[in-house]
Formats: structure tokens, sequence, C-alpha cells
């Protein structure tokens, strides 16, 4: 219909019906070939149109993923990785012949909407502010904010070495003033350790450590640069500083938290066709837990198709895996099997695909993929 040649139709040989001879084409024949052609050429136009379409869909969902690469270093690997680990864990269960999912089944269409909900899963990132998904430390907002400690201490300590020398001079014994002030700079140099050591957020973080945290905010007092007196640290520093568990506050958690909610809004709003209507609830429910516990709607096991709770076991097994995260380094395979199998236990993720993970070795798969060798420290389990 553009007047482009998309293909070529060839009759070769008209045959002579009462001998079988060869002969030319009538113009019946012509008519018939041409009607024949036109038909074709409208089909392969479609089925033509239908690819392209295809190719800009995946190169559209590649652009998102390249967008939240591009935002972050640490998030792209995932949006690439947690599709491939889906696929793995769909196929070795999709060949599972015994147990509660021997009947699980996919056509080339199944997968190919899996494949697609993998790609989308995390696509709500591009909303997430890039300061909370590369804060590598609980004080680290555009910088970290620890070198601001740093030098608060260094004032304290410059500080009260003028007020030793001074009381020196007013006619205080010196020996007792500098025994004073060498005693406040080894307090000092403690607590600044003391704080540059809970701020990694590596640990959990005790009551006492909070407690001390909390001690030292108030335990110093420094002139701000506007000359007034303040407290050591401010109470946002100290809410970061006491994060009992990483190194994300409540409010930064619920941030991160929200890029379900987003990429839910996102897929949800769009006209899919038939072959990809599960693709929401697929990439959807990737953080719901099998015991309810989830987010964002806090489905149970019964109301997730497997699909969602393929893709749950993807996610976790990959960040827990993952080198390239701000704030921690990659599990080894062992110590990441022992988390999905007290997650299994504890109602987060489904028992019966952590079964299939591990007696299908897909762990193994995808480590000889995606892992450094040194992360690789068991063959089977």
């Amino acid at each position: 219909h553009e007047n482009e040649i998309i293909g070529v139709l060839q009759l070769i040989n008209a045959i002579n019906p009462d001998d079988g001879s060869a002969r030319v084409f009538s113009s019946a024949d012509q008519r018939l070939a041409e009607s024949l052609a036109s038909q074709a050429a409208v089909a392969l136009t479609n089925r033509l149109l239908v690819n392209q379409l295809e190719q800009l869909f995946e190169s559209f969902i590649k652009l998102i993923n390249l967008a939240i690469d591009e935002k972050s270093p640490y998030t792209g690997g995932h949006c690439q990785r947690v599709p491939a680990l889906t696929m793995m864990l769909a196929e070795a269960v999709e060949i599972t012949s015994d147990g509660p999912l021997a009947g699980f089944a996919m056509s080339d269409k199944d997968r190919y909407e899996l494949k697609i909900a993998g790609l989308l899963h995390d696509c709500g990132k591009v909303t997430t502010p890039v300061h909370v998904v590369d804060k590598a430390t609980k004080l680290q907002t555009i910088f970290d904010r620890i070198r601001l400690v740093d030098t608060r201490f260094e004032v304290v300590r410059r500080d009260a070495e003028v007020a030793m020398l001074r009381a020196v001079l007013a006619g205080a014994e010196r020996e007792t003033a500098e025994l004073r002030w060498r005693e406040l700079c080894a307090a000092i140099d403690s607590d600044r350790a003391f704080l540059r050591h809970v701020n990694i957020g590596v640990e959990a973080m005790s009551d006492s450590d909070q407690e001390r945290v909390r001690r030292i905010a108030k335990a110093y007092r420094w002139l701000t640069p506007e000359g007034v007196a303040a407290d050591f640290l401010s109470a946002d520093e100290v809410e970061n500083l006491t994060i009992r568990t990483g190194t994300l506050t409540h409010a930064e958690r619920e941030t991160i938290n929200h890029h379900i909610v987003a990429t839910n809004r996102m897929l949800e709003s769009l006209p899919w066709p038939k072959h990809l209507r599960h693709v929401p609830e697929y990439a959807g429910g990737h953080h719901e837990r099998v015991d309810g516990a989830g987010y964002p709607r806090g489905l149970k096991r019964g109301e997730m198709s497997i699909q969602a709770r393929i893709m749950g076991i993807a996610d976790i097994f990959e960040a827990l895996t993952a080198r390239d995260r701000p704030y921690k380094q990659g599990m080894k395979l062992s110590q990441a099997l022992r988390v999905l199998e007290r997650f299994s236990r504890d109602g987060h993720i489904d028992p019966d695909l952590f079964d299939v993970f591990v007696k299908r070795q897909v762990y193994l798969q995808y480590a000889r993929q995606y892992l450094d060798p040194s992360q690789i420290d068991l063959l089977n389990c």
C-alpha cells in the first residue's frame, strides 16, 4: 500500500490439465495471482508491522532500564539479572514432574509475557531519588556528612586547646590543665572512631550503641559558623546514626518501597494486549510475601500467581548476591541460600518454589553466568 516491494510471489510453469504439458499463463491466471499477491501483501505487511511494534516495545523497555542504569549504576544490572533468573526458575518449575508444581506449564506466549514482566518489574525506580538509592552510609546525602562531624570534632578539640592555654596564662596549673585537655582529646578520638564505625551501617546496631550516639550528641557543644552554640549532632544526624540495620531511615525505606507502587501505577495505566494482560500482576507482585506481610497489597500465597512468586525469589536472590550495591558486598552462594531457606520457613517466599530452586540447582546455573567466581563456594546443595 506504500508502493514498496516487500516480497515476491513466483509462479512457474502453468500446466495444461489435459496432457500435463507446460503452457503460458492465461489472463485469468494472472488476475488470480495478482489477487493472491494482494492478499499476501496485506498479511505480510501486518506481520511486519506487528514485529516492528514488538521490537519498538522491547526497545522502549530497554530505554527505561537504561535510564535507571544511567541514574544509578547500582540498579541497572538488577533490571537485567532478575528477568534472567526469573526465566531460569520458571523453566525449572515447568520441567518438574512431581509435587504441587507438577502441573505448571507455559506456552511461548506465556514465556514472552513473563520475560516482559521481568524486564519491567522495577520500572517505578525512575521515580526514586538517586541519593536514596545510592545511600552507602547512614549520613550520606549528596555527600557523606561524616566529614562535617569530623570537622566539628576538630573545632571542639581546637576550642578546648585554646581554653586550656588561656587557663594556663590566667594562672592555672599547667600540668593539670594539659591532663584534662589530653583526656578530652582521647574521648574525642574514641567518639569520632565510634561514629565513623556506626556510620557504615553493616552490622545491626545494639541499644547501647544507639544510646551512645545520643550521649555524644549532647556531650559536646560547638559554635556554628553563625556563632550560635549548638548540640554536637542535629536531630536528623542522630536519627540517621541510630538506624538499627542498614543505612536507610524509616522515611527513606518508605521512599524506596514506593517504587513498587509507582511500578503498579505505570503498568496498570497501559492498554495491554490480551497476550500480555498479566504483566502488571507479575511485575507488581514481586515484593508480596506468601504469608501476606509483603507490600503493596499484602497478598497471600493463594492470591498470587506462580509467576509472581517466582519473580519474588529471583528478586531477593539477585539482591543478596549482587556485587554492585553501594552498601554491601555480594553474598556467597552458601550464605544466600541460607537466607532463602530461612525466608522459606518464615513465610516470606514460596517453599515449594524454593525446593525447585535448590533441587534443580537454579542458583548454580545463575551463579556461573552472573556471579564472581569467588562467590561460588559450593557446587551442589
